[in-house]
Protein backbone atom coordinates (compact mmCIF):
# COMPACT_ATOMS: atom_id res chain seq x y z
CA UNK A 1 0.00 0.00 0.00
CA UNK A 2 1.11 3.46 -1.26
CA UNK A 3 1.97 5.70 2.13
CA UNK A 4 0.06 9.19 1.26
CA UNK A 5 1.94 11.94 2.69
CA UNK A 6 1.93 15.92 2.27
CA UNK A 7 4.63 17.95 1.45
CA UNK A 8 4.92 21.53 3.61
CA UNK A 9 7.16 24.02 1.77
CA UNK A 10 8.59 26.18 3.80
CA UNK A 11 9.24 29.83 1.84
CA UNK A 12 9.94 32.80 3.92
CA UNK A 13 13.94 33.17 4.01
CA UNK A 14 15.32 36.45 2.73
CA UNK A 15 18.79 34.88 1.49
CA UNK A 16 20.91 38.07 2.52
CA UNK A 17 24.32 36.47 1.89
CA UNK A 18 23.58 35.49 -1.80
CA UNK A 19 22.98 39.54 -2.59
CA UNK A 20 22.94 41.42 -4.34
CA UNK A 21 21.02 38.78 -6.38
CA UNK A 22 19.08 37.81 -3.56
CA UNK A 23 16.82 40.58 -2.28
CA UNK A 24 13.83 41.09 -0.14
CA UNK A 25 10.83 40.86 -2.45
CA UNK A 26 13.08 38.10 -5.09
CA UNK A 27 14.69 35.73 -2.53
CA UNK A 28 17.13 32.79 -3.08
CA UNK A 29 14.40 30.63 -2.71
CA UNK A 30 12.71 32.38 -6.09
CA UNK A 31 16.09 32.25 -8.03
CA UNK A 32 17.00 30.04 -11.08
CA UNK A 33 20.44 29.74 -9.74
CA UNK A 34 21.71 26.22 -10.99
CA UNK A 35 19.27 25.07 -13.72
CA UNK A 36 16.68 26.63 -15.60
CA UNK A 37 13.98 25.81 -12.49
CA UNK A 38 14.42 28.03 -9.13
CA UNK A 39 15.21 26.61 -6.03
CA UNK A 40 11.55 26.89 -4.96
CA UNK A 41 10.09 24.45 -8.25
CA UNK A 42 13.12 22.40 -7.95
CA UNK A 43 11.92 21.73 -4.37
CA UNK A 44 7.84 21.31 -5.78
CA UNK A 45 8.88 18.91 -8.31
CA UNK A 46 11.66 16.64 -6.44
CA UNK A 47 9.17 16.17 -3.85
CA UNK A 48 6.71 15.26 -6.74
CA UNK A 49 8.83 12.04 -7.22
CA UNK A 50 7.82 10.52 -4.58
CA UNK A 51 4.91 7.62 -4.54
CA UNK A 52 1.96 8.74 -2.89
CA UNK A 53 2.71 12.61 -2.63
CA UNK A 54 -0.20 15.46 -2.12
CA UNK A 55 -0.56 18.51 -3.90
CA UNK A 56 2.13 20.67 -1.36
CA UNK A 57 1.21 22.45 1.03
CA UNK A 58 3.51 26.19 1.08
CA UNK A 59 3.95 28.59 3.78
CA UNK A 60 5.24 32.00 2.34
CA UNK A 61 4.64 35.74 3.11
CA UNK A 62 2.11 38.30 2.31
CA UNK A 63 4.53 39.85 -0.68
CA UNK A 64 5.73 36.97 -2.10
CA UNK A 65 2.33 35.52 -2.63
CA UNK A 66 1.75 36.11 -6.27
CA UNK A 67 5.52 35.30 -6.84
CA UNK A 68 5.25 31.31 -5.60
CA UNK A 69 1.96 30.99 -6.91
CA UNK A 70 3.13 32.17 -10.55
CA UNK A 71 6.47 29.79 -10.07
CA UNK A 72 4.20 27.01 -9.16
CA UNK A 73 1.93 27.24 -12.19
CA UNK A 74 4.94 27.58 -14.63
CA UNK A 75 5.91 23.99 -13.23
CA UNK A 76 2.09 22.76 -13.42
CA UNK A 77 1.63 22.54 -9.72
CA UNK A 78 -0.93 23.24 -7.80
CA UNK A 79 -1.04 24.57 -4.20
CA UNK A 80 -3.65 22.98 -1.63
CA UNK A 81 -3.20 25.75 0.24
CA UNK A 82 -0.59 28.43 0.31
CA UNK A 83 -0.87 29.84 3.77
CA UNK A 84 0.24 33.36 3.79
CA UNK A 85 1.97 34.35 7.12
CA UNK A 86 1.43 38.17 8.34
CA UNK A 87 4.32 38.84 9.88
CA UNK A 88 7.34 35.91 10.28
CA UNK A 89 7.59 33.87 13.44
CA UNK A 90 9.97 31.50 12.51
CA UNK A 91 9.35 27.62 11.84
CA UNK A 92 7.54 26.05 14.34
CA UNK A 93 4.44 28.23 14.19
CA UNK A 94 4.84 27.83 10.20
CA UNK A 95 4.80 24.08 10.22
CA UNK A 96 2.16 24.24 12.98
CA UNK A 97 -0.75 25.64 10.86
CA UNK A 98 0.30 23.85 8.05
CA UNK A 99 0.20 20.61 10.20
CA UNK A 100 -3.43 21.98 11.44
CA UNK A 101 -4.70 22.73 7.42
CA UNK A 102 -3.57 18.96 7.16
CA UNK A 103 -5.33 17.13 9.32
CA UNK A 104 -8.73 19.07 7.71
CA UNK A 105 -8.17 17.03 5.06
CA UNK A 106 -7.20 13.97 6.44
CA UNK A 107 -6.96 13.22 10.46
CA UNK A 108 -3.81 10.45 9.66
CA UNK A 109 -1.59 12.86 7.61
CA UNK A 110 1.85 12.76 7.46
CA UNK A 111 4.05 15.43 6.63
CA UNK A 112 7.22 15.87 4.76
CA UNK A 113 8.66 19.49 5.75
CA UNK A 114 10.92 21.22 3.32
CA UNK A 115 12.70 24.44 3.01
CA UNK A 116 12.38 25.78 -0.17
CA UNK A 117 15.71 27.40 -0.95
CA UNK A 118 18.14 24.24 -0.75
CA UNK A 119 19.26 21.96 -3.65
CA UNK A 120 20.13 18.29 -4.10
CA UNK A 121 21.99 17.06 -6.72
CA UNK A 122 20.89 13.09 -6.15
CA UNK A 123 16.78 13.32 -6.26
CA UNK A 124 16.83 9.68 -6.30
CA UNK A 125 19.13 9.05 -2.84
CA UNK A 126 16.79 11.75 -1.53
CA UNK A 127 13.45 10.54 -2.32
CA UNK A 128 14.21 6.95 -1.24
CA UNK A 129 15.59 8.30 2.29
CA UNK A 130 12.67 10.36 2.33
CA UNK A 131 10.44 6.87 2.23
CA UNK A 132 12.23 5.65 5.15
CA UNK A 133 11.35 9.09 6.98
CA UNK A 134 8.10 8.83 6.32
CA UNK A 135 7.98 5.24 7.65
CA UNK A 136 9.70 6.29 10.83
CA UNK A 137 6.85 9.07 10.89
CA UNK A 138 3.93 6.59 10.65
CA UNK A 139 5.51 4.92 13.56
CA UNK A 140 5.44 8.29 15.96
CA UNK A 141 8.79 9.27 15.41
CA UNK A 142 9.65 13.08 14.55
CA UNK A 143 12.00 12.32 11.94
CA UNK A 144 14.96 14.50 10.32
CA UNK A 145 17.53 14.45 8.10
CA UNK A 146 21.21 13.96 8.64
CA UNK A 147 23.52 14.58 5.93
CA UNK A 148 26.92 12.76 6.48
CA UNK A 149 29.43 15.29 6.92
CA UNK A 150 32.15 15.48 4.52
CA UNK A 151 33.74 18.75 5.94
CA UNK A 152 33.68 19.84 9.61
CA UNK A 153 32.14 22.75 8.55
CA UNK A 154 31.08 25.49 11.19
CA UNK A 155 28.28 26.97 9.98
CA UNK A 156 26.01 23.96 10.25
CA UNK A 157 24.20 22.57 12.92
CA UNK A 158 25.14 18.64 13.80
CA UNK A 159 22.90 15.97 14.90
CA UNK A 160 24.40 13.56 16.88
CA UNK A 161 23.02 9.64 16.57
CA UNK A 162 22.11 7.23 19.19
CA UNK A 163 20.77 4.02 18.88
CA UNK A 164 20.17 2.28 15.94
CA UNK A 165 16.09 1.65 15.32
CA UNK A 166 14.86 -1.49 13.81
CA UNK A 167 14.02 -0.70 10.26
CA UNK A 168 16.39 1.69 9.55
CA UNK A 169 17.07 5.27 11.20
CA UNK A 170 18.60 5.95 14.79
CA UNK A 171 17.33 7.42 17.45
CA UNK A 172 18.59 11.67 18.06
CA UNK A 173 21.49 11.61 20.69
CA UNK A 174 21.72 15.26 20.70
CA UNK A 175 21.42 18.03 19.03
CA UNK A 176 24.22 20.47 18.64
CA UNK A 177 24.78 24.26 17.71
CA UNK A 178 27.21 25.36 15.44
CA UNK A 179 30.48 24.75 16.76
CA UNK A 180 33.78 25.84 16.44
CA UNK A 181 36.97 24.28 14.11
CA UNK A 182 38.08 21.89 16.54
CA UNK A 183 34.36 20.61 17.49
CA UNK A 184 33.54 20.27 14.09
CA UNK A 185 36.66 18.38 13.38
CA UNK A 186 36.13 15.59 16.45
CA UNK A 187 32.47 15.65 15.33
CA UNK A 188 33.36 14.81 11.69
CA UNK A 189 36.06 12.29 13.01
CA UNK A 190 33.38 10.32 15.00
CA UNK A 191 31.41 9.16 12.60
CA UNK A 192 28.21 10.26 15.01
CA UNK A 193 27.80 13.72 13.62
CA UNK A 194 25.70 14.82 10.80
CA UNK A 195 24.50 17.95 9.32
CA UNK A 196 21.12 19.44 10.55
CA UNK A 197 19.51 19.65 7.00
CA UNK A 198 16.34 21.30 8.47
CA UNK A 199 14.23 18.57 6.73
CA UNK A 200 11.47 16.61 8.57
CA UNK A 201 8.79 13.69 8.78
CA UNK A 202 6.44 13.30 11.16
CA UNK A 203 2.57 13.00 11.21
CA UNK A 204 0.47 16.37 11.82
CA UNK A 205 -0.90 14.95 14.92
CA UNK A 206 1.80 14.07 16.54
CA UNK A 207 3.79 17.10 15.96
CA UNK A 208 0.79 18.97 17.16
CA UNK A 209 0.70 16.52 20.15
CA UNK A 210 4.69 18.02 21.07
CA UNK A 211 3.79 21.25 20.33
CA UNK A 212 1.20 21.03 22.80
CA UNK A 213 2.90 19.75 25.49
CA UNK A 214 6.67 21.50 25.34
CA UNK A 215 4.73 25.46 24.10
CA UNK A 216 1.21 25.38 24.51
CA UNK A 217 0.69 29.17 24.19
CA UNK A 218 2.73 29.02 20.30
CA UNK A 219 0.11 26.08 19.53
CA UNK A 220 -2.79 28.05 21.10
CA UNK A 221 -2.15 31.15 19.14
CA UNK A 222 -1.34 29.21 15.81
CA UNK A 223 -4.92 27.46 16.49
CA UNK A 224 -6.62 30.62 16.59
CA UNK A 225 -5.18 32.37 13.65
CA UNK A 226 -5.94 29.15 11.85
CA UNK A 227 -9.25 29.38 12.65
CA UNK A 228 -9.54 33.09 11.74
CA UNK A 229 -8.15 32.74 8.68
CA UNK A 230 -9.82 34.05 5.50
CA UNK A 231 -9.49 32.85 1.69
CA UNK A 232 -8.11 35.42 -0.44
CA UNK A 233 -8.23 34.30 -3.88
CA UNK A 234 -6.13 31.11 -3.96
CA UNK A 235 -4.70 32.21 -0.61
CA UNK A 236 -5.09 31.24 2.94
CA UNK A 237 -4.51 34.84 4.89
CA UNK A 238 -3.83 33.64 8.78
CA UNK A 239 -5.35 36.39 11.17
CA UNK A 240 -2.85 38.83 12.20
CA UNK A 241 -3.60 39.61 15.12
CA UNK A 242 -3.70 36.33 16.59
CA UNK A 243 -0.45 35.30 14.68
CA UNK A 244 1.20 38.00 16.45
CA UNK A 245 0.46 36.71 19.82
CA UNK A 246 2.21 33.24 18.53
CA UNK A 247 5.97 32.97 19.71
CA UNK A 248 8.56 32.98 17.51
CA UNK A 249 11.01 29.91 17.49
CA UNK A 250 12.53 26.96 15.36
CA UNK A 251 10.89 23.78 15.41
CA UNK A 252 14.54 22.60 16.33
CA UNK A 253 14.52 24.94 19.58
CA UNK A 254 10.76 24.41 19.85
CA UNK A 255 10.31 20.76 19.60
CA UNK A 256 13.31 18.46 18.29
CA UNK A 257 15.68 19.32 20.59
CA UNK A 258 13.25 18.68 23.76
CA UNK A 259 10.76 15.55 22.31
CA UNK A 260 11.86 12.06 23.41
CA UNK A 261 11.01 11.13 19.94
CA UNK A 262 13.35 12.56 17.80
CA UNK A 263 14.83 10.34 15.35
CA UNK A 264 17.72 10.70 12.29
CA UNK A 265 17.25 9.06 9.12
CA UNK A 266 21.28 9.31 7.85
CA UNK A 267 21.33 10.59 3.60
CA UNK A 268 23.82 11.83 1.06
CA UNK A 269 21.91 13.46 -1.52
CA UNK A 270 24.41 15.67 -2.65
CA UNK A 271 22.64 18.60 -0.12
CA UNK A 272 23.37 21.84 0.50
CA UNK A 273 21.80 24.97 1.69
CA UNK A 274 23.37 27.19 -0.69
CA UNK A 275 23.94 29.77 2.11
CA UNK A 276 27.20 31.54 0.50
CA UNK A 277 28.47 32.69 -2.65
CA UNK A 278 31.26 29.93 -1.79
CA UNK A 279 28.72 27.20 -1.09
CA UNK A 280 27.20 27.99 -4.44
CA UNK A 281 30.98 27.99 -6.11
CA UNK A 282 31.18 24.22 -3.91
CA UNK A 283 28.28 22.54 -5.92
CA UNK A 284 28.22 24.67 -9.68
CA UNK A 285 30.27 23.19 -12.48
CA UNK A 286 33.93 24.22 -12.75
CA UNK A 287 36.78 25.10 -15.93
CA UNK A 288 39.90 23.35 -15.37
CA UNK A 289 41.07 26.01 -12.92
CA UNK A 290 38.72 25.67 -10.50
CA UNK A 291 36.06 28.77 -11.76
CA UNK A 292 32.16 29.23 -12.46
CA UNK A 293 31.36 31.56 -15.23
CA UNK A 294 27.74 32.54 -15.48
CA UNK A 295 26.87 34.80 -18.05
CA UNK A 296 29.25 36.86 -20.59
CA UNK A 297 31.93 36.73 -18.51
CA UNK A 298 35.60 36.00 -20.50
CA UNK A 299 38.34 34.45 -17.70
CA UNK A 300 42.18 35.04 -18.23
CA UNK A 301 44.64 33.24 -16.08
CA UNK A 302 42.22 33.09 -13.38
CA UNK A 303 41.73 30.60 -10.85
CA UNK A 304 39.22 29.38 -8.33
CA UNK A 305 36.71 31.95 -8.58
CA UNK A 306 32.94 32.34 -8.73
CA UNK A 307 32.06 34.48 -11.65
CA UNK A 308 28.84 36.14 -12.14
CA UNK A 309 27.32 38.31 -15.32
CA UNK A 310 23.68 39.86 -15.51
CA UNK A 311 23.68 42.05 -18.29
CA UNK A 312 26.97 43.34 -18.76
CA UNK A 313 30.27 41.75 -20.07
CA UNK A 314 32.85 41.11 -17.14
CA UNK A 315 36.07 40.50 -18.09
CA UNK A 316 38.47 38.81 -15.18
CA UNK A 317 42.10 38.70 -14.96
CA UNK A 318 44.38 37.25 -12.50
CA UNK A 319 42.16 36.54 -10.01
CA UNK A 320 42.09 34.03 -7.40
CA UNK A 321 39.45 32.64 -4.87
CA UNK A 322 37.09 35.49 -5.33
CA UNK A 323 33.33 36.20 -5.94
CA UNK A 324 32.26 38.64 -8.78
CA UNK A 325 28.51 39.08 -8.75
CA UNK A 326 27.20 42.00 -11.45
CA UNK A 327 23.59 43.12 -11.39
CA UNK A 328 22.02 46.04 -13.01
CA UNK A 329 22.25 48.26 -10.24
CA UNK A 330 25.08 46.74 -8.15
CA UNK A 331 28.49 44.77 -8.02
CA UNK A 332 29.67 42.39 -5.66
CA UNK A 333 33.13 41.74 -5.23
CA UNK A 334 34.31 39.71 -2.05
CA UNK A 335 37.15 37.10 -1.30
CA UNK A 336 35.59 33.77 -1.27
CA UNK A 337 36.64 32.26 1.89
CA UNK A 338 34.40 36.01 3.26
CA UNK A 339 30.93 35.03 1.74
CA UNK A 340 29.30 34.82 4.89
CA UNK A 341 30.50 38.65 5.23
CA UNK A 342 28.58 39.14 2.13
CA UNK A 343 25.29 40.12 4.95
CA UNK A 344 27.21 42.98 5.97
CA UNK A 345 27.04 44.36 2.70
CA UNK A 346 23.32 44.45 3.22
CA UNK A 347 23.74 45.48 6.34
CA UNK A 348 25.19 48.90 5.32
CA UNK A 349 22.49 49.38 2.98
CA UNK A 350 19.70 49.48 5.27
CA UNK A 351 21.55 51.80 7.37
CA UNK A 352 21.78 53.99 4.69
CA UNK A 353 17.95 54.01 3.52
CA UNK A 354 18.90 52.45 0.21
CA UNK A 355 16.89 50.55 -1.69
CA UNK A 356 19.57 47.92 -3.55
CA UNK A 357 18.87 45.30 -1.06
CA UNK A 358 15.03 45.28 -1.11
CA UNK A 359 14.35 44.46 -4.93
CA UNK A 360 16.15 44.51 -8.16
CA UNK A 361 15.24 46.80 -11.19
CA UNK A 362 12.91 44.54 -12.45
CA UNK A 363 10.02 43.97 -10.28
CA UNK A 364 7.65 41.66 -10.32
CA UNK A 365 3.87 42.14 -9.80
CA UNK A 366 0.90 39.42 -10.09
CA UNK A 367 -0.32 41.30 -13.50
CA UNK A 368 3.61 40.79 -14.93
CA UNK A 369 6.42 42.86 -14.12
CA UNK A 370 7.79 46.49 -14.37
CA UNK A 371 11.32 47.62 -14.77
CA UNK A 372 13.41 50.81 -13.96
CA UNK A 373 14.98 52.18 -17.44
CA UNK A 374 16.08 55.44 -16.04
CA UNK A 375 15.37 58.49 -13.20
CA UNK A 376 16.34 61.87 -12.72
CA UNK A 377 14.52 64.92 -10.94
CA UNK A 378 10.89 64.76 -11.63
CA UNK A 379 11.09 62.10 -13.85
CA UNK A 380 11.00 57.88 -14.12
CA UNK A 381 10.88 55.45 -17.06
CA UNK A 382 9.79 52.22 -16.71
CA UNK A 383 9.37 49.45 -19.24
CA UNK A 384 6.28 47.53 -18.55
CA UNK A 385 5.03 43.91 -19.05
CA UNK A 386 1.38 42.82 -18.95
CA UNK A 387 0.48 38.72 -19.14
CA UNK A 388 -2.05 38.14 -21.46
CA UNK A 389 -5.88 38.54 -19.78
CA UNK A 390 -4.01 40.82 -16.53
CA UNK A 391 -4.55 44.31 -15.15
CA UNK A 392 -3.78 46.34 -13.02
CA UNK A 393 -5.75 48.10 -10.68
CA UNK A 394 -8.07 50.90 -11.29
CA UNK A 395 -6.11 53.45 -9.26
CA UNK A 396 -5.26 57.51 -9.54
CA UNK A 397 -1.76 59.24 -8.18
CA UNK A 398 -1.96 62.42 -6.40
CA UNK A 399 1.68 63.38 -7.23
CA UNK A 400 2.27 61.83 -10.71
CA UNK A 401 1.39 62.11 -14.54
CA UNK A 402 1.69 59.02 -16.84
CA UNK A 403 2.37 58.37 -20.63
CA UNK A 404 2.21 55.47 -22.02
CA UNK A 405 3.72 53.93 -25.19
CA UNK A 406 2.89 50.30 -26.48
CA UNK A 407 5.75 49.12 -28.24
CA UNK A 408 4.11 45.55 -28.50
CA UNK A 409 0.54 44.01 -28.14
CA UNK A 410 -2.38 46.65 -27.85
CA UNK A 411 -3.30 47.98 -23.99
CA UNK A 412 -7.06 48.45 -22.94
CA UNK A 413 -6.94 51.64 -20.97
CA UNK A 414 -9.67 53.33 -18.70
CA UNK A 415 -8.93 56.88 -18.57
CA UNK A 416 -11.28 58.84 -16.71
CA UNK A 417 -14.52 57.87 -17.96
CA UNK A 418 -13.20 56.71 -21.48
CA UNK A 419 -12.44 53.18 -22.30
CA UNK A 420 -9.70 52.84 -25.25
CA UNK A 421 -7.84 50.74 -26.84
CA UNK A 422 -4.22 51.72 -27.21
CA UNK A 423 -2.27 49.81 -30.32
CA UNK A 424 1.36 49.26 -31.14
CA UNK A 425 3.25 52.70 -31.63
CA UNK A 426 0.27 54.71 -29.83
CA UNK A 427 0.55 56.40 -26.70
CA UNK A 428 -1.90 57.51 -24.32
CA UNK A 429 -1.59 60.55 -20.97
CA UNK A 430 -3.06 59.77 -17.81
CA UNK A 431 -2.91 63.71 -15.85
CA UNK A 432 -1.99 64.22 -12.44
CA UNK A 433 -5.41 62.65 -10.28
CA UNK A 434 -7.49 60.63 -13.33
CA UNK A 435 -8.47 57.49 -12.13
CA UNK A 436 -7.02 55.03 -14.82
CA UNK A 437 -6.46 51.50 -15.67
CA UNK A 438 -4.12 49.18 -18.05
CA UNK A 439 -4.94 45.71 -19.22
CA UNK A 440 -4.28 43.40 -21.63
CA UNK A 441 -7.53 42.29 -23.47
CA UNK A 442 -4.44 39.76 -26.03
CA UNK A 443 -3.29 36.38 -26.02
CA UNK A 444 0.68 37.32 -25.98
CA UNK A 445 2.19 39.47 -23.63
CA UNK A 446 1.93 43.70 -23.72
CA UNK A 447 4.62 45.64 -23.54
CA UNK A 448 5.03 49.11 -23.18
CA UNK A 449 7.11 52.59 -22.37
CA UNK A 450 6.25 54.14 -18.80
CA UNK A 451 7.30 57.69 -18.60
CA UNK A 452 6.36 59.14 -15.42
CA UNK A 453 6.72 63.27 -14.09
CA UNK A 454 6.15 64.75 -11.20
CA UNK A 455 6.53 65.94 -7.80
CA UNK A 456 6.90 62.70 -6.12
CA UNK A 457 7.44 59.05 -8.10
CA UNK A 458 7.27 56.78 -5.00
CA UNK A 459 5.22 53.39 -5.93
CA UNK A 460 3.36 54.13 -2.68
CA UNK A 461 1.48 57.19 -4.19
CA UNK A 462 -1.74 54.96 -5.22
CA UNK A 463 -4.18 54.86 -4.44
CA UNK A 464 -6.60 51.87 -5.41
CA UNK A 465 -10.10 51.45 -6.12
CA UNK A 466 -10.76 47.70 -7.63
CA UNK A 467 -8.19 45.26 -7.56
CA UNK A 468 -8.17 41.89 -8.95
CA UNK A 469 -5.47 40.62 -6.72
CA UNK A 470 -7.52 42.39 -3.50
CA UNK A 471 -4.26 44.51 -2.56
CA UNK A 472 -4.98 47.31 -0.31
Amino acid sequence: MTLRFHPVILSGGSGTRLWPMSRKLLPKQFLALLSEHTLFQETALRVRQIAGCEPPIVVCNDEQRFLAADQLQEIGVEAAPMILEPVGRNTAPAIAVAALAALERDPQALLLVLPSDHTITRPEVFCEDALQALQLAQRGFLATFGIVASTPETGFGYIERGPALQGGGWKVASFREKPDRAAAEAFVASGRFLWNSGMFAFSAAKYLEELKRLHPAMLAAARDAYAKSVRDLDFLRLDREAFERCPADSIDYAVMEKTADAAVVQTDPGWSDVGTWSALWAISSKDGAGNVAVGDVYLHDSAGCYIRAGKRHVSAIGLKDLVVVETDDALLIAAKDRSQDVKEAVSNLEANARTEHLSHTRVHRPWGYYESVDAGDRFQVKRIMVKPGAALSLQMHHHRAEHWVVVSGTAKVTRGEANLLVAENESVFIPIGMKHRLENPGKMPLYLVEVQSGGYLGEDDIVRFEDLYKRS
